[in-house]
């Protein structure tokens, strides 16, 4: 509820989002929206871990954004579907840049198989890298927050899939990413009092090496029920994590931002 409490002080925009000193993990960091968050977080400031399946690719992108700012990023091979590889992680981060204040839980899957042809292995395997996955992720780096008592931020990248299917074919992916909202919500709870915030944001429709692997029918047909009527860029999930990593989102936890062109009103 709203006060009529004064403010006796007002943070200058550029301390708000300024991420100097921090350290911010990004899972699936590699290409694509992991990619895109990773180049607006560094550029805020921020020590950069870039965690991913594909090293070269992570070694590749940690390069590029390195070039900014040396000694600033590093690349990890990192399986999020395993404890003992998240826990490395974490342990690499901390040896790397002396602590952790920025997860980003981004690292996903989504392979298009129709219910009648989904067999149980690719079902898991879902869940294993889109929930499961970033349930050991926040495990392990907020247990690491809460040991150096500064507090952190935890961001999950889900989907507007968490909210609406967006097209048939997808019944294990949805099945993730309505898990990932409902985790981001109560885990948002348990962790307010460390001053760990939590929250989310859900994508719509983003041009990534992935959605390239759609065949052009249902490109064309998602495009077509976008009222922007464009795919979304990863620098357009960037900004938003940004914005949730830093300052400006202080008062922010459990909460979802939508980044969808409209995706969801039509």
């Amino acid at each position: 509820m709203a006060t009529d409490m004064t403010l006796t002080t007002q943070s200058p925009l550029a301390e708000l989002i300024d991420l100097t000193g921090r350290t911010a993990i990004v899972t699936g960091g590699a290409m694509g929206i992991g990619q895109g968050i990773a180049r607006r977080l560094h550029e805020a400031g921020a020590n950069l871990v870039i965690a991913d399946l594909d090293l070269a690719a992570a070694q590749e992108t940690a390069a590029s954004i390195a070039e900014q700012r040396a000694g600033s990023v590093l690349a990890v091979n990192s399986d999020v579907s395993d404890a003992d590889s998240v826990q490395d992680l974490i342990d690499s981060t901390v040896a790397s840049f002396g602590g952790l204040d920025i997860l980003v839980n981004n690292a996903g899957i989504y392979p298009m198989v129709a219910l009648s042809e989904l067999d149980a292995a690719t079902f898991r395997r879902v869940l294993d890298v889109n929930l499961t996955g970033l349930f050991l992720c926040t495990k392990a780096a907020s247990r690491r927050m809460i040991e150096q008592g500064r507090g952190g931020r935890i961001v999950n990248i889900t989907s507007i899939d968490a909210l609406h299917p967006s097209m048939v074919g997808l019944a294990h992916y949805d099945a993730s990413k309505h898990g990932a909202w409902g985790f981001t919500k109560n885990v948002a709870l348990e962790l307010a009092e460390h001053r760990i915030w939590v929250n989310a944001v859900a994508p719509g429709g983003i041009a990534t090496p992935g959605t390239g692997d759609m065949d052009d029918a249902n490109m064309q047909a998602f495009e077509a029920m976008i009222p922007m009527h464009r795919m979304g860029e990863p620098d357009d999930i960037g900004r938003a994590v940004l914005f949730l990593a830093s300052d400006l989102a202080s008062y922010m936890t459990g909460s979802q931002i939508v980044v969808d062109g409209g995706r969801l009103l039509a």
